[in-house]
């Protein structure tokens, strides 16, 4: 089990930041609409950085990294959604080893520890501040590139469902669904056997410590996510949803993730959709591809119900995720080409519950189309 050492959860949580702090020499990394809000007021006396764009261009980052290298931050504090989360983590890891980023891109090739981070998420959804991975893009690659490794698991995580109140429905819904696949895919996760003499993977497979945090993540997201869509202003919609993407966060953070984000990279790469509207599409086509059924009927009990796909395609139509990949623009001719990509997603796909042929790929697409 790998996770942040310190976890504080709940409405006012921010409030500790500055004791958090202590002291020391802060840069801030946070997306630029939070500018001038009263949620930095804090970091008053910080170096910020809020250069962030969406896709985090590797080469804006490696810039990011050299000038706060100069700078020499004794921590850094994220706020924002799970891209400022990323550029967070990936600039601490510039401040304290060689660039480019190029040289990390992986698993497990992060030499040591990295500037502190703390981390305050403004969407529910990524799991970014509990997660040893952050992922950018690069311009020399078809796909969006990770790097992974525990040292990038931030030091502290801040999850203050208040942050979470002004994030338009889209971004609650697409963020919301891609936690609620986050709980999914650790849930069914394949189960490895680790070689405990060698270096371990990053991402482990599933196991005893991260199942009941996918259930509970579930519990919290299945009925929540829809009021949080359609009712912004619920505070308790607005908690339970936040409570669910940190849990399905930290099952993830140590599991993995599989088909449904092996697929979304190329898709949408092709597409030019947001990240979760993708993996919530495709979930009821993956979990229907997976053999065991007993393990999907127990996700769906965690839901409250006896029809776990059913419930998701439910969800989905209820906070507005297309029921098709036709309906976002791919063509049926495209479905082989998104399968080859996809198999590249190695470290992904061998965390899969079931064998990923490229025709179980085409099956789950064409299902999906």
């Amino acid at each position: 089990m790998r996770v942040a050492p310190r976890v504080h959860f709940g409405f006012g949580a921010r409030a500790q930041l500055p004791t958090l702090i202590g002291g020391r020499r802060v840069l801030a990394v946070v997306d630029p609409f939070l500018l001038g809000s009263p949620f930095l007021e804090p970091l008053r006396d910080a170096r910020v950085y809020s250069d962030i764009t969406p896709e985090l261009p590797v080469g804006t980052l490696d810039a990011a990294g050299e000038t706060a290298r100069a700078y020499a931050p004794e921590v850094i504090v994220a706020i924002g959604g799970g891209s400022a989360l990323d550029a967070a983590k990936l600039i601490a890891l510039l401040v304290t080893h060689d660039g480019p980023l190029s040289r990390y891109y992986g698993e497990n090739l992060v030499p040591g520890p990295v500037v502190p981070v703390i981390a305050m998420p403004t969407t529910a959804g990524t799991g970014s501040e509990v997660t040893p991975v952050a992922v950018i893009s690069d311009p020399d690659r078809e796909l969006k590139v990770g790097i992974s490794s525990p040292y990038l698991v931030p030091a502290v995580a801040i999850v203050d469902p208040e942050l979470t109140m002004g994030a338009p429905a889209t971004v609650t819904a697409y963020a919301g669904i891609d936690a609620l696949v986050h709980a999914a895919e650790s849930f069914t996760a394949r189960r490895l056997d680790l070689d405990w003499s060698a270096p371990l993977p990053v991402f482990t497979g599933r196991n005893a410590l991260t199942e009941p945090l996918s259930l509970r993540a579930a519990a919290h997201l299945g009925p929540w996510l829809p009021v949080a869509v359609h009712d912004p202003a619920d505070r308790r919609a607005r908690q339970e949803v936040a409570k669910g993407s940190l849990l399905a966060g930290m099952a993830f953070g140590s599991t993995g993730t599989h088909l449904c984000h092996a697929l979304q990279y190329p898709i949408g790469a092709l597409t030019k959709t947001p990240h979760g509207l993708g993996t919530g599409l495709l979930l009821p086509h993956v979990l229907r591809a997976i053999p065991d059924k007993e393990r999907v009927a127990a996700f769906g009990e965690a839901l409250g119900t006896d029809d776990t796909i059913g419930r998701i395609v439910e969800i989905n139509r209820a906070i507005g995720v297309p029921a098709s990949l036709s309906e976002i623009g791919v063509r049926r001719s495209q479905l082989p080409r998104i399968a080859d990509l996809a198999l590249g997603s190695t470290r992904l796909l061998a965390i899969a519950p079931v064998t990923p042929t490229r025709d179980l790929l085409l099956e789950i697409l064409s299902d999906a189309f």
